[in-house]
């Protein structure tokens, strides 16, 4: 059996053209996590509904985060200890340049905390929410594995990637 895949979107959620939501319609199993919130949200509430989807799972999940999400599975990890099989952490967005759109509530600075679970950060060389630089800062802090793919923006629906191969394989790494 395989473990369980949960898809954590970013702020304003990831839309019908957006690799997560291809994967989703490929895999009935993938759940994604819903948020009450996601034009606005309040980094608690995003917590406690991940943590109700992670108890919910049979056996440890891998999280599959973009963007706001990378923080989102950051802040998770220095409150809770239930097991993660792994996350694979796109995009992780930058809150605190200034740049960051403005909306969300508690999420404060970025999480530096070594993740206690294997992770893969992919970054993209013109990603317009963290730079290249910050990317690789923030797979050091967490312990994560780096895998650079060039200029694919934001890696989203922008970036016009379907089914998204390459980032596909990487989540079966972390699957096993």
């Amino acid at each position: 059996m395989t473990a369980p895949v949960l898809i954590l979107p970013g702020l304003y959620s990831s839309g019908p053209q957006h690799w997560q939501s291809h994967w989703e319609a490929a895999h009935p199993d993938f759940k994604r996590v819903e948020q009450a919130d996601w034009e606005t949200p309040h980094c608690a509430d995003w917590v406690a509904n991940l943590d109700a989807a992670i108890a919910q799972c049979d056996e440890p999940p891998v999280l599959v985060g973009h963007s706001l999400a990378c923080t989102l599975i950051g802040k998770w990890a220095e409150q809770h200890k239930r097991p993660i099989k792994g996350a694979l952490l796109v995009g992780p967005s930058d809150i605190e340049a200034p740049s960051y759109p403005e909306g969300t509530t508690g999420f404060g600075k970025m999480v530096t905390i070594p993740l206690p679970f294997p992770t893969i950060v992919v970054a993209s060389s013109n990603d317009e929410y963290v730079t290249l630089t910050r990317a690789r800062e923030f797979a050091a802090n967490w312990g994560s594995e780096v895998v650079e793919v060039g200029p694919l923006g934001h890696i989203n629906s922008s970036s016009d990637l379907g089914m998204w191969p390459q980032g596909f394989a990487l989540l079966q790494k972390l699957l096993g």
